[in-house]
């Protein structure tokens, strides 16, 4: 795949670019160690810091902390710590629409980010702008629910 289609225009989510081989490879290499590293870190901070429990140096919610509503995101880090214990099911009343639709989209994103690397070419997520609209929406109105019924 080029990246383009024959009309010349871009294809949403492509590989962009003629391929770079080694280059490209390396850097996705080194950017994924980097991310696998800090990764790794905060899952070994997290798993002994239980952030149901108050007084642990965890970032808070902004948007919860000015308004007390909570935000699409709220209970992810709560999320994380469930799921590096087994525990789907409190991961699921931590914030159900991250761990239904967030987890699987980031795992595919950085996925095809990984496998498009390693084959040597560049890949940048983009979506349509009826895909940002579907995401705005469905986070909003996950935050209606969240907020209105919960």
């Amino acid at each position: 795949m080029t990246g383009g289609s024959a009309t010349g225009a871009s294809v949403p989510g492509a590989p962009t670019g003629p391929p770079d081989g080694p280059g490209i490879r390396a850097a996705t290499l080194r950017r994924a160690a980097l991310g696998l590293g800090v990764g790794a870190a905060g899952a070994v901070y997290l798993w002994n810091t239980n952030p149901h429990e108050p007084g642990h140096l965890l970032p808070g919610c902004p948007l919860r902390w000015a308004t007390g509503l909570l935000c699409p995101l709220c209970g992810g880090t709560r999320l994380a710590y469930d799921l590096l214990h087994a525990d789907v099911v409190a991961a699921f009343h931590d914030n159900a629409a991250l761990l239904v639709l967030g987890v699987p989209a980031a795992a595919y994103a950085v996925g095809r980010w990984l496998l498009t690397g390693l084959r040597g070419r560049h890949y940048r997520l983009r979506l349509s702008g009826r895909a940002g609209a579907a995401v705005l929406g469905v986070a909003m109105a996950w935050m209606l629910v969240r907020n209105l019924v919960g």
